[in-house]
């Protein structure tokens, strides 16, 4: 843990009040008895004098990270993403946000240094808010201004920022970072601690991480470790804890074997020592560990998404369950080979209706009334929304594409699901559900069977991290329901059949040339383009696409399904057409 407590003396590397690395294995911090200020966890720190820390800011930022290109980099739903060589400026400014951040919210505030399913060469870095949540939207834009503006304007920005958020300078500030395995992270993860430190702030560097581990452990210290222990071994702790109590292991059709690609990344790491917790329960392959291959070059939950076939380094057996990570371990899909060694993917829609499900059963088992939701985006299947609509019976919500969109709605439901196709998802509960499910445990009015449900339904509170989309805990919890229902991935499949769908890009000059409405679902600009979608979806039996802008690089994203794959491929590359024609297409039209 680093601070900057001195006048304009900037800290050598061992100038510190904690030792730099993990948190102490207690997953507290030591007392600092000079301030009466606390955080949450028993944090106390030392106020600091924020108007000489600018000076610092400045200062460090003219001779060791100034701004060497033009280049706009704007913060979207997944943070900031680019090539790593143009961040390093943009990660000590992150740095010195994080700390306004926890400063105004009067709380310990995350960071994580990754570009999740993006190439390798790419980096990024967004932060997180005190209950493991992406960071306010209200803040993007300030992120984004402070990380574009040129050397000379960081004071009077910074200044602008306290002023406009009323942020109280004499407030200690705390803030969380982690990284993962791509090459230029360890170096921006050093420029990111240096702008924490200049600020004054105190930081604790978790070295490698998943993005979702990261956002656990700021929960934590944020809920005076009620939610959990803020440690690695703390994480692996609580989730495996409640997997063991509720896993069934003696079954017919379901098989305690899965091999797991981990895109070449962070996961393979977690994997391992999630492996050293359940190895007597459940065999672990681990394909695509990092050892030889690039981090999500032919592999990883999103190419596997796309492609729509295995990745590299993997030969399918029938009947065996493979499941992808991406690059930081936040999506997960699943995946086999029929007899006929016919490829089926189970990805987001799949697993939330799995999930989905079992969690309606717990409820109806328990005798208990919750408002339970699902929320999906355009990009769900539409045999999904049926199944869900008219088989589960479960209230179905669609909103934008973006984490934060899915999270958001699934708030306002008692217990909600929310997952992307692409795998990105979780389960909230409400105070409210979290109250109801602990006092029907206890409750003498109720059966032994429904106490017994409901204590099911707690300890599932318990294996899913609801701060993020987790590749581990989701990974462990679609176990759980599979060796529940003793079912293999073919049965598993069998509970609806996707529509085929196709998803293919299209380079423009300009992305924002394309508006959208409803959910995303339809387009308002340019003018045409959405009356020629239409046209062309009303010649495909079970036909719909839809197109948007990317949040991150010049291209339009175009999803298309129908009754085959050959027109689902079809529509899409005449939905591509369409979009080059009209939106100012770049390179090679789409055939």
């Amino acid at each position: 843990m680093l601070t900057c407590h001195s006048r304009l003396k900037y800290p050598k590397a061992g100038d510190s009040i904690l030792q730099r690395g993990r948190v102490p294995a207690s997953g507290r911090f030591p007392e600092f008895h000079h301030s009466s200020t606390s955080f949450p966890g028993k944090v106390k720190l030392l106020p600091v004098d924020m108007q000489n820390n600018i000076k610092l800011i400045c200062a460090v930022s003219k001779s060791k990270f100034r701004k060497k290109h033009s280049k706009f980099i704007q913060y979207g739903t997944a943070g900031f993403r680019t090539k790593g060589e143009d961040l390093e400026h943009v990660l000590f400014r992150m740095g010195v946000l994080a700390v306004l951040r926890s400063k105004f919210k009067k709380a310990t505030i995350g960071a994580m240094i990754t570009a999740s399913h993006n190439p390798e060469e790419d980096n990024g870095v967004k932060l997180v808010d005190p209950m493991g949540e992406m960071l306010e939207s209200s803040w993007e834009s300030i992120a984004t201004k402070l990380a574009n503006i040129d050397d000379e304007d960081i004071e009077t920005e910074l200044n602008t920022i306290i002023k406009q958020e009323n942020i109280d300078e004499n407030q200690p500030a705390n803030v969380f970072f982690a990284r993962d395995t791509r090459p230029s992270s360890e170096h921006l993860a050093n420029a990111l601690e240096e702008g924490i430190c200049a600020a004054g702030g105190n930081s604790q560097n978790f070295g490698l991480l998943t993005t979702p581990q990261l956002h656990y452990m700021v929960r934590c210290i944020n809920t005076n470790n009620n939610y959990g222990q803020p440690t690695e071994a703390g994480y692996f702790k609580k989730i495996t804890t409640a997997f063991r109590t509720l896993y069934k292991q003696e079954n017919k059709n379901y098989k305690a074997s899965l091999v797991i690609d981990a895109a070449n990344g962070i996961g393979a790491i977690q994997a391992k020592l999630l492996n050293t917790h359940l190895k007597d329960l459940i065999q672990i392959e681990l394909k695509n560990d990092g050892t030889s291959g690039r981090l999500n070059h032919d592999c990883g939950a999103d190419y596997v998404k796309v492609q729509q076939k295995s990745p590299q380094g993997i030969d399918m057996e029938p009947g065996t369950r493979h499941l992808s990570f991406d690059g930081d371990a936040d999506r997960i899909v699943y995946y086999f080979a029929d007899k006929d060694n016919t490829f089926h993917l189970l990805d987001g829609d799949k697993i939330a209706t799995l999930v989905a499900g079992y969690l309606k059963n717990l409820m109806s088992e328990s005798g208990l009334t919750l408002n339970l939701g699902l929320v999906q985006t355009a990009y769900a299947n539409g045999s999904s929304t049926d199944y869900i609509t008219n088989k589960l019976q479960v209230p179905v919500a669609c909103v934008s594409t973006g984490v934060k969109h899915l999270h958001h709605k699934a708030l306002e439901f008692d217990i909600g699901v929310y997952f992307e196709a692409n795998g990105h998802g979780t389960v909230l509960f409400s105070d409210k559900a979290n109250q109801i499910i602990s006092n029907a445990t206890k409750d003498t009015s109720k059966t032994e069977a429904q106490r017994k449900s409901a204590s099911c339904l707690l300890t599932v509170i318990d294996l899913i991290n609801q701060t993020v989309g987790d590749a581990i805990s989701d990974m462990l919890l679609v176990e759980l329901v599979l060796s529940t229902q003793d079912w293999d991935a073919e049965q598993w499949n069998q509970a609806y059949i996707d529509l085929p769908n196709r998803q293919l890009k299209v380079k423009v000059k300009d992305r924002s040339v394309i508006q959208t409405t409803n959910a995303e679902r339809k387009t308002t600009a340019p003018v045409g383009l959405q009356e020629a979608i239409d046209k062309l979806v009303s010649g495909y039996l079970k036909g719909r696409s839809f197109v948007r802008p990317s949040g991150t690089e010049d291209i339009v994203r175009v999803y298309a399904e129908a009754d085959t794959r050959a027109n689902a491929d079809k529509l899409a590359a005449e939905v591509g057409a369409v979009v080059y024609d009209l939106a100012g297409g770049q390179g090679e039209r789409p055939l």
